[in-house]
């Protein structure tokens, strides 16, 4: 488990230094406002357990990370940019976001719009312009088309549209549930997935069913872990140490979730089988020669993380 944290962190490291290059290259050089809301979002912390997902699926297939950093920062990108909205007044109007100011209460509503607005086109602008020499041209459109795909109407988007709508429903049910987490987090969970095995060519084709399937059962599973950790998480430290309340705890209180709506139990057990599914997935591909190994201890540690 050692080795899988510190590739997740030296992971986190590499994709970071990505973005601040890409901000380098795609942005004007200067210090407006947009830019520093821009900058705060996309650089303010996280797991960036997406990027990670993108790095060894390519990996898996022999491709270098180096080689990844594009496809893995314009899906972090994407990522920040889906926050920024979802903390909006309009959406879930969440104050906090890890322990420090969301985007809006920061740099204010319109100023944190932009932002959003900015960071979803330089993911495509990353991916349509950035360099990267061993993948064909037609995988590269494959990609953007798949990372649209994932923050459109038929990915993100519509989850979070579903989420809003059922927010006060009081008989939402666990499949209701489920089919609101594969969109709002499972779609760019099995996008950076899938991103990763396009950078591999055809190398990756009979691998591509299996590995959505594993995609698809640890992004279920990862939102529903995150509903068993809300309903125990009462406080955050930011960086200088200064207890906070919890961001998860303020969403925790006005939403549905899975533990809320069957109980810890269920949820708990429900996040086990996922778990399980998503090696039977691994098993399939190790089948065809590929070491599955990190992508093993990646389902592990999201159904045991407790932050």
């Amino acid at each position: 488990m050692l080795d899988f944290i510190n590739e997740l962190r030296d992971s986190h490291k590499q994709v970071d230094n990505a973005i601040k290059h890409y901000l380098v290259m795609f942005l004007n050089r200067d210090i407006s406002l947009l830019t520093q809301a821009i900058r705060y979002s996309v650089l303010l912390g996280g797991k960036r357990l997406r990027p990670f997902l993108v790095y060894q699926t390519g990996k898996l297939f022999g491709i270098k990370s180096s080689r990844l950093n594009a496809p893995a920062a314009a899906i972090e990108c994407i990522h920040a940019y889906s926050l920024i909205h979802d903390d909006l007044p309009v959406m879930d109007n969440d104050k906090l976001r890890r322990g420090y100011p969301t985007c809006h209460v920061k740099f204010g509503e319109a100023i944190a719009i932009l932002a959003g607005d900015a960071l979803h086109t330089l993911a495509f602008t990353i991916l349509a312009e950035a360099h990267m020499p061993t993948i064909a041209d037609q995988d590269r459109l494959k990609m953007i088309a798949t990372l649209a795909a994932a923050s459109g109407a038929n990915g993100m988007c519509l989850g979070q549209s579903l989420d809003l709508i059922n927010k006060n429903n009081k008989n939402v049910s666990a499949t209701q549930l489920e089919t609101i987490y594969q969109y709002k987090t499972g779609s760019l969970i099995r996008a950076a997935v899938r991103i990763g095995a396009l950078s591999a060519g055809n190398k990756s084709h009979d691998a591509l069913e299996s590995l959505d399937h594993y995609a698809t059962t640890i992004g279920l599973a990862f939102q529903i872990r995150d509903d068993i950790i809300d309903t125990s998480s009462h406080a955050y430290k930011n960086k200088k140490g200064e207890q906070v309340r919890s961001i998860r705890q303020s969403k925790h209180d006005h939403t549905n979730t899975y533990s809320k709506v069957l109980g810890l139990n269920t949820a708990r057990s429900k996040a086990e089988e996922l778990y399980y599914e998503s090696l039977t997935s691994l098993k399939c591909i190790a089948k065809l020669g590929y070491n599955t190994s990190t992508l093993s201890a990646f389902s592990r540690y999201i159904i045991k993380r407790s932050d």
